[in-house]
């Protein structure tokens, strides 16, 4: 499929993005858990999340469908899931991928996971490690890659400290810690979101967060509850880019999550002098939320890296997008993450903006970007990555001519309805 975007004047209006795709994973994950009916509510019903879905209810958890983005999960406790009867299939969804076996681990049975041809090509050691040191027996293709083989049992709890930063693998272990005897202690060297942390507080688990260590005590039963579902941030940044690159713009995003360690993108932009104000706060199920106001903006080189970048590592794609257009020299390092996402993102990044007209330097561990530079629509790929496919349409929106986005049905990977979204803003 194919996505093509011409040159616009500018984007006015007011809009909702789908809700957050980290908080529907978790909200369905930490819900089967829980002991009686957990509601959700604004639930991303995209491909990923649907994955996570499939995948519980085969694990024999009872889902009610309400109505599109309301469900009500049937809790069975921290040890009521049920051996499944065939693999489990995550298809393109790393979340479920890493998230699911600190559940998996914990269990009296015996499960298999695997997914698509990129998931299989993801480093599965970060978190098999770990698990293996709180009793897990797990296995792997070539040592470290889906399939995964898990033969649940007994774990106890640990001490450790993460490598790299990865809101995935934390959320594993502290669920894996969930579920084990005794106490398990998580560090991770920056902060990555905190969405687990968050909900397994609202949900009554016994959890302390000092800092970027994190204690959670085994066994503790989970409440059941309504968990609100906020609009999903990294969704809201590929459209304020584009309101503020394009000219005479002005764009409200309503009820977009603000949690403080997802806001990178937002103060990174802000730095770089954009006009952005969040109003109408409040906080709803232990998330924090407001409408983002966006104008067009005159924008400036920055540097980006250090701690802010597990806070912005999913929108960096379309930040290099927004710094292709900036007065001065951007430049990304310590993003060596990005190239074992859905795609290498800083190679596609890179090749797909110097095929735009961009100047822009390839490095190990992530870009440089001088501007600001006029880009001319011709054909790119996204390479099956959903934020690519995005942050290219968002680069269409000032390049000369048509850009032509090859594959972007990934796009509904995590926000269906974004072609339509976006051409409803064009004036």
């Amino acid at each position: 499929m194919e996505l093509k975007i011409a040159k616009v004047s500018s984007l006015r209006g007011v809009i909702k993005v789908p809700g957050d795709k980290s908080i529907s994973h978790r909200a369905l994950i930490i819900g089967s858990l829980t002991s009686g009916k957990t509601s959700i509510l604004n639930f991303l019903s995209a491909a990923d999340c649907l994955s996570t879905l499939a995948c519980i209810q085969a694990l024999d958890v009872r889902v009610e469908i309400l109505k599109p983005g309301s469900l009500i999960i049937h809790g069975v406790g921290l040890h009521g899931l049920r051996e499944p009867q065939d693999v489990l299939n995550v298809g393109n969804s790393g979340t479920t991928l890493r998230v699911l076996p600190g559940v998996l681990a914990g269990q009296n049975f015996f499960s298999v996971l695997t997914g698509d041809q990129s998931i299989r090509r993801r480093p599965m050691d970060r978190v098999m490690d770990p698990l293996r040191q709180m009793g897990a027996q797990i296995w792997a293709r070539n040592g470290g890659y889906a399939p995964i083989a898990i033969l649940g049992q007994s774990l106890h709890g640990i001490t450790y400290t993460m490598p790299i930063p990865s809101a995935q693998v934390k959320t594993c272990l502290l669920l894996a810690g969930l579920l084990a005897e005794g106490k398990t202690i998580i560090t991770e060297l920056h902060q990555s979101r905190d969405h687990t942390e968050r909900m397994l507080k609202f949900l009554g688990a016994d959890i302390d967060v000092h800092g970027t260590t994190y204690s959670i005590i085994g066994q503790s039963s989970l409440e059941s509850g309504e968990i609100d579902i906020p609009g999903d941030v990294s969704s809201a940044a590929f459209l304020t880019v584009g309101a503020l690159i394009t000219p005479q713009s002005e764009l409200i995003i309503q009820g977009v999550g603000v949690n403080p360690t997802r806001t990178g993108a937002l103060e990174m932009l802000k730095k770089m002098g954009a006009h952005i104000e969040l109003k109408e706060f409040c906080v709803k199920s232990n998330e924090p939320r407001a409408d983002i106001l966006v104008r067009s903006s005159k924008l400036s080189g920055v540097t980006i890296g250090g701690e802010i970048i597990p806070r912005l590592i999913d929108e960096l794609p379309v930040l290099a997008v927004a710094a292709t257009q900036a007065e001065g020299i951007t430049v990304v390092k310590g993003a060596k993450e990005l190239r074992v996402k859905e795609t290498d993102r800083i190679s596609a990044t890179c090749t797909n903006l110097r095929k735009l007209g961009a100047d822009i330097e390839e490095l190990d561990d992530g870009f440089i970007i001088k501007g600001p530079t006029k880009l001319k629509g011709t054909l790119c790929g996204s390479y099956g990555d959903h934020r690519m496919a995005m942050a290219l349409s968002i680069a269409g929106l000032v390049a000369e001519g048509t850009t032509i986005i090859e594959g972007s049905e990934c796009i509904d990977i995590s926000f269906p309805g974004f072609e339509k979204a976006l051409r409803d803003l064009i004036c």
